[in-house]
């Protein structure tokens, strides 16, 4: 990551250790992605596939070696049963946002890995292999804000790295992102109420960090997620000055870890990502 190591944005070399290791998952997911395979259903109803688990055990060993005490949420740990005590700040990872698109061969796919600290998304990092795109963005835990940063990469390498930041939205209207395979009717009826020029569906948490730069104003999501879908992308939005929001209250969206906590405690209610909560309906 020969461009990275010119922006000292903390002192040991954290961030850019996050990011490496969400290159390292990618490069896992592309071997499968480049050969037959197929999918298995979970519990859920959602697909699988041995990439979700191979990127998965990359991105755990390296949290593991990284912040040792930090606990991780890991979406297919979690669905084995292994879900840790609760804490005030914890990893949440989704090794393979959009198996869907995975499976589709797509590209609009991605590598998920959030820090959360007292409820809120504080670093996060998000990493579409096939498109060849990153996004990353917030503070971690002592170290000074960072804002959101996009770059590409090459040969493992992180290149072409700019800040982003949300836009201003056009007088013509909105860009709404909406979600590829899970398009909600509550949805639809939300984005009737805005002044829309454009309506984008997209797959994974690539609608969060498109709205982190400024590609598009408003990803309303009326339809269930988890935890792990949304906080490395939301963590991205909220350090490019735009918010991730609770769709009935406006109010922040909050990430909780409750002690005996199970599975169905992450599921997410239903938000909106804005770039400015005037926009909000």
């Amino acid at each position: 990551m020969s461009e990275l190591k010119h922006m000292t944005w903390t002192a040991d070399g954290q961030v850019e250790s996050l990011l490496n290791l969400a290159v390292a998952a990618g490069a896992e997911i592309l071997k499968v992605y480049a050969e037959d395979f197929s999918a298995s259903v979970k519990g859920d109803g959602s697909p699988v596939t041995v990439a979700d688990q191979a990127a998965e055990d990359v991105i755990l060993k390296g949290l593991a070696d990284l912040f040792p005490d930090v606990p991780v949420v890991a979406e297919e740990s979690v669905e084995a049963g292994q879900l840790p005590e609760g804490g005030a700040r914890y990893f949440l990872v989704d090794p393979l946002d959009g198996t869907k698109e995975f499976v589709k061969r797509n590209g609009e796919f991605t590598v998920n890995i959030a820090l959360i600290d007292e409820g809120t998304p504080i670093f996060g990092v998000v990493y579409a292999p096939a498109l060849k795109e990153i996004y990353w963005g917030g503070a971690l835990p002592g170290g000074e804000a960072l804002g959101a940063f996009q770059g590409q990469v090459s040969d493992s390498e992180i290149v072409d790295v700019g800040k982003i930041s949300v836009r201003k939205p056009p007088e013509s209207g909105l860009s709404v992102l909406a979600s590829r395979s899970h398009l909600s009717e509550e949805t639809e009826a939300l984005i009737a109420k805005l002044k829309v020029a454009e309506k984008v569906c997209v797959g994974s948490s690539l609608k969060l960090c498109w709205v982190a730069a400024g590609r598009a104003d408003l990803y309303p999501r009326m339809a269930p997620t988890m935890q792990w879908d949304i906080a490395a992308g939301d963590a991205v939005v909220r350090a490019a000055g735009g918010h991730v929001v609770l769709a009935e209250t406006g109010e922040n969206f909050v990430y909780r870890l409750a002690e005996g906590a199970t599975k169905d405690d992450l599921r997410n209610p239903h938000f909106i990502a804005v770039s400015d909560l005037a926009l909000l309906p």
